[in-house]
């Protein structure tokens, strides 16, 4: 360092100094200008970034609450469909059960007609089978009766005698 100091020239030094602050007003109007432009252009998107970024954040969160929401009803609409379905099915299984009940009864109120009514035409038929041999057999019994004499005359003093007791 005494070195230095020992062969300190005044000129010397004043021309340095000239041409340092020479370099320093060059480089403030053509390089630092630039530099700080571009800096501060950079700053100024990097904070317009941010912004929009913070933005988006948002709106995602408001379109995820959205979404929630419409989820939320999309299920509610969904347990409400499924509730009115089963309701319909147990309607119609409702339906249908006494449907068929009242069939079962009609068709079993129907037999029952067709037994009476067959029970009643088996009754007349057998009451037009009983009468029918009732007067065959009554027919068989007067011709036997008749064609003898003196049964005729037994018949005829056997009914004057039931007459006479009425």
């Amino acid at each position: 360092m005494e070195q230095l100091l020992g062969e300190f020239s005044t000129g010397l030094f004043i021309l340095q100094t000239v041409l340092f602050v020479c370099l320093v007003l060059l480089l403030k109007k053509f390089a630092w200008k630039p530099i700080l432009d571009a800096v501060n252009e950079r700053e100024e998107g990097i904070r317009n970034a941010l912004l929009s970024a913070e933005n988006a954040k948002k709106e995602m969160l408001n379109l995820q609450s959205s979404n929630e929401k419409l989820v939320a009803e999309a299920r509610a609409e969904r347990d409400a469909m499924m509730k009115e379905a089963r309701e319909i099915k147990e309607k119609m299984i409702n339906d249908a059960k006494s449907e068929a009940q009242l069939q079962g009864e009609k068709m079993i109120a129907q037999a029952k007609a067709a037994i009476e009514s067959e029970k009643n035409a088996a009754m007349a038929e057998l009451k037009n089978q009983v009468s029918t041999l009732s007067l065959e057999i009554a027919e068989k019994v007067l011709r036997d009766e008749l064609s003898n004499k003196e049964s005729q005359t037994k018949l005829v003093v056997q009914l004057l005698g039931d007459a006479k007791l009425n």
